[in-house]
């Protein structure tokens, strides 16, 4: 992982324009304060997020925003465009605001629609305001990333396909402006073997529960040749009938997680072994379905870019920490890893709780209703708009962006990935 650089080399945007966006930002702040308290206290799950979605045009369209309800053939889905100059480059601020079942906003995805929303509306006003801005900004609301990939499903119908560059932030307990986000594959592993009374004829059957422990246990033995960041998470879903009959079917869900993508694709063919294995020790049937959400790929962060951001929040009073402090075995997975290995982009941490209050828990979901989540919601929204506007308005910096996203391996086709 290349480090962000404490300093940008590049100019940016006049100081005067981002002055603009600061007082901007500080104009919606009652609005953007307000839809963020909206969506956490609506904590709508994965493509149920109907009136966060509603919340999130109306106050587009309150700001005269022509603002689309359905992007990329998903119904939560939101684009809207400003700007517009010929020629000129596409970025694009994303946001989410989906929540975990049970215990809502966990995640603090309210902060980052309400972080995403404040951004856009900061530049549409500043174009208003006169000035031209040399190129264009799309805000996707993009809807289930908790347990799905709905970028991915997005992509897939064409979403994204105009952007140069996409922008978005996360809460968390720390600023950090590169942190390791893990690949993600899910994995559903059926055995099938033989009924037979468990205690007349046990000889007969072929034991499907046994297929899945010693499954469990393969997995559990990987474990030490495993990179330090690797992940699997598994569950036995399903593991018999009754005790007295020899189990006929067992079915296991898991999770695979790994830094990178050829190590996330090597971990997939170790496990698929283990699992291959276990039936031929058991003499019973398997069968592996890959990825019934998409996968998805880790964060490639963009190092130019997120040295801008970095000094944009050392001017809202923050220190964000570079990439390879935080320790990385601290890692979660998040579907924006697929857009950053089709475009440049970044998703920089943004601290809103403590560093003791972990993400899906109820603490942090009360930490994401704060008034700690509301300045986050405003220093993102400076952020992520004075990021995108260096971008558009520097062709040295952007060519710089172009140039790293090209040597860490260009365009990468993410749906044919794993096959």
């Amino acid at each position: 992982m290349a480090a962000t650089p404490l300093e940008s080399p590049f100019r940016g945007a006049p100081a005067a324009h981002l002055d603009a966006v600061a007082a901007e930002v500080e104009g919606l702040r009652d609005e953007l304060a307000a839809l963020s308290q909206q969506i956490h206290a609506y904590a709508e799950t994965a493509f149920e997020e109907r009136r966060s979605a509603a919340a999130i045009v109306a106050l587009l369209r309150a700001h005269g925003v022509d603002a689309e309800l359905g992007a990329g053939g998903v119904d939560t889905a939101i684009r809207a465009e400003t700007g517009g100059e010929q020629g000129g480059r596409t970025i694009g601020i994303l946001g989410e605001y989906d929540a975990l079942p049970g215990i809502g906003h966990a995640c603090g995805h309210n902060v980052i629609a309400a972080g995403g929303v404040g951004a856009f509306l900061a530049l549409v006003e500043l174009g208003r305001g006169g000035l031209d801005l040399p190129g264009r900004v799309v805000f996707y609301g993009t809807p289930a990333e908790e347990g799905h990939t709905g970028k991915e499903v997005m992509a897939r119908a064409g979403a994204f396909a105009e952007l140069d560059a996409a922008i978005m932030l996360h809460g968390y307990g720390y600023d950090c402006a590169d942190q390791v986000w893990l690949g993600r594959r899910l994995l559903d592993v059926t055995f099938t073997g033989v009924p037979a009374h468990a205690s007349a004829q046990p000889f007969m059957g072929r034991n499907a529960l046994d297929a899945a422990s010693l499954m469990y246990q393969g997995i559990g033995l990987l474990r030490q040749q495993m990179p330090p960041v690797d992940r699997i998470h598994a569950v036995i879903a399903e593991g018999g009938t009754r005790p007295s009959i020899i189990t006929e079917r067992s079915r296991l869900e898991l999770y695979l997680r790994s830094a990178h993508p050829r190590t996330l694709r090597d971990l997939s063919a170790r496990v698929a072994e283990i699992a291959r294995g276990a039936a031929l020790m058991t003499g019973t049937q398997v069968r592996l379905e890959w990825d019934r959400h998409p996968a998805s790929l880790p964060v490639r962060t963009n190092q130019p870019l997120a040295a801008r951001w970095s000094g944009h929040q050392r001017r809202r009073g923050r220190t964000p920490l570079p990439g390879g402090v935080l320790d990385p075995s601290i890692a979660a997975s998040t579907d924006f890893g697929n857009i950053s290995y089709r475009i440049p982009g970044i998703h920089p941490l943004l601290k809103i709780a403590g560093p003791d209050v972990a993400l899906h828990t109820r603490e942090f979901a009360e930490a994401a209703a704060s008034p700690a989540a509301v300045q986050g919601v405003l220093d993102g929204a400076y952020g992520l708009a004075g990021t995108a506007l260096d971008y558009l308005s520097d062709d040295a910096l952007a060519e710089a962006v172009h140039d790293e996203f090209a040597a860490a391996g260009g365009a990468v086709d993410v749906a044919g990935y794993f096959g």
